[in-house]
């Protein structure tokens, strides 16, 4: 294991714990896409499996533990303690214009069709989009909060130093995913955009704003 992929995780966990925290004290989950979050927790769950069948280490079990558990409290507090506060009209985006091609493409492409690797391949894929509804949130509503955008943010790094991850262990092991590492480099080019506005508005304390659709 090395630092690119120690930092990945720290900042996917830092982007978590702000959600949760933006959360529990506004009492209120506006602004924040519960299809995303419905998205990650099924992203998650196909993806460790292997806790059952596998063991690793227990910094990769404990961190897998974590995150399903993070996971599934968000939507809890999305959809249940907080559902007054969710914005159902905005959060439109239509799940299955993501669900079924990437259902079928980790049928078609994966290392092994086996009913573990296939739903491994299908985590992989379904990470890469899975913050779209939340984009399309932001982009129906026109602005987004702070606490939101920091969390935004420290999610598209997390996939950023993961890529550097890919790349050190090309450089020192020759391991080269390419299913990942295509996935992950997809995902990255959806928050670039993000990147730049957040960057050039919110740090320099102005309220990260895109235009309105059409």
């Amino acid at each position: 294991m090395n630092v690119f992929r120690i930092l990945g995780d720290i900042s996917h966990l830092l982007a978590i714990i702000i959600l949760l925290l933006k959360i529990h004290r506004s009492k209120s989950c506006a602004g924040i896409s519960g299809k995303s979050q419905i998205l990650f927790a099924l992203v998650f769950t196909t993806r460790y499996l292997d806790l059952f069948t596998t063991f690793i280490s227990a910094y990769n079990t404990v961190m897998k533990v974590i995150f399903l558990i993070c996971a599934y409290i968000t939507v809890y507090m999305i959809y249940v303690r907080f559902r007054k506060t969710f914005d159902s009209e905005n959060d439109s985006f239509r799940l299955e214009f993501l669900l079924v091609p990437v259902t079928g493409l980790a049928f078609l492409e994966n290392h092994s069709f086996t009913p573990l690797e296939i739903l491994w391949t299908f985590s992989i894929y379904l990470e890469s989009v899975a913050i779209l509804p939340q984009l399309f949130m932001i982009s129906k509503t026109g602005e987004a909060e702070t606490i939101t955008t920091h969390y935004l943010f420290f999610l598209g790094l997390y996939r950023a130093l993961y890529i550097a991850n890919w790349v050190w262990r090309y450089h020192t092991e020759k391991f080269y995913d390419q299913i990942a590492v295509v996935s992950g480099v997809v995902q990255t080019i959806f928050y670039c955009d993000f990147f730049y506005l957040y960057v050039t508005k919110v740090l320099k304390g102005k309220k990260l704003s895109l235009p309105m659709p059409v």
